[in-house]
């Protein structure tokens, strides 16, 4: 899917911040990154899993909710006020992000996955879970978490039921994940040399897997590009796109 998006010169791109009241250094280090890195970039996009998990968006309005989203949001409004362009992707955790958000953010939610131009390179962003086909039983899980039917029988419950069924997924993930091969969870290179092909770029950019990495490929005889970003359960880092020329950087 392609949307109209802004001619710029410096774009940020950032994925898997995982926020979460847990990780409080975490959350400051991205507030500055935003007052800081971000004010000075013309756009800057967030490619899934902004918070550790998310839970709707009605827990904005409500007394009972985390004020974490609604001060991310702010931070998110101000950076959009400054006139820097603000695009979010859902994640694996924050699918359920929607438009009240975006709107309080002052973003525009994009659809995984999503074609931009930086500097005359048409670019494919995704969030990087649907490259990780190895993994069946997460791909299966997926589809379901992301149907109709299971979403609105999720978000007809209080917040507090919604909490606590979120933190027993996280619990049953942090277990399986565990005891999985690191390779079955990571891209498998046919699927991402695909997904360059179905869209007709020479770029690739997506976080999910926690690799960063800049990685090489010829698809139809072209040479592309597939770039990973870092997550920031630690660290953190960024990529940035400069006169179109990307840079990778990790905190």
């Amino acid at each position: 899917r392609r949307l109209r998006t802004p001619r710029v010169s410096r774009v940020l791109l950032i994925s898997d911040l995982h926020l979460s009241g847990e990780r409080p250094a975490i959350n400051e280090r991205f507030f500055d990154f935003l007052r800081a890195s971000a004010r000075r970039a013309e756009a800057l996009y967030v490619l899934g899993d902004l918070f550790e998990y998310w839970i709707g968006d009605d827990e904005l309005g409500a007394e009972e909710g985390d004020p974490l989203g609604r001060e991310v949001a702010a931070a998110f409004s101000e950076l959009s006020r400054a006139g820097v362009y603000v695009a979010l992707m859902h994640g694996n955790r924050d699918f359920l992000l929607g438009e009240r958000f975006c709107k309080a953010a002052g973003a525009r939610l994009l659809a995984d996955p999503f074609v931009a131009e930086f500097d005359g390179v048409r670019t494919l962003l995704m969030h990087g879970d649907t490259l990780c086909t190895d993994d069946s039983d997460y791909q299966a899980w997926r589809r379901i978490a992301r149907s109709d039917k299971w979403q609105r029988a999720f978000l007809s419950k209080p917040l507090s039921a919604r909490l606590e069924e979120v933190r027993a997924l996280r619990e049953r993930s942090k277990a399986k994940m565990a005891s999985m091969d690191a390779e079955i969870m990571d891209v498998n290179a046919d699927a991402a040399r695909e997904a360059l092909r179905a869209h007709d770029v020479t770029r690739l950019i997506h976080g999910h897997t926690h690799r960063p990495a800049h990685h090489q490929y010829q698809v139809g005889g072209r040479a592309c590009e597939r770039w990973v970003l870092p997550d920031w359960y630690e660290r953190g880092g960024y990529i940035e796109i400069l006169r179109g020329a990307p840079r990778l950087v990790v905190f």
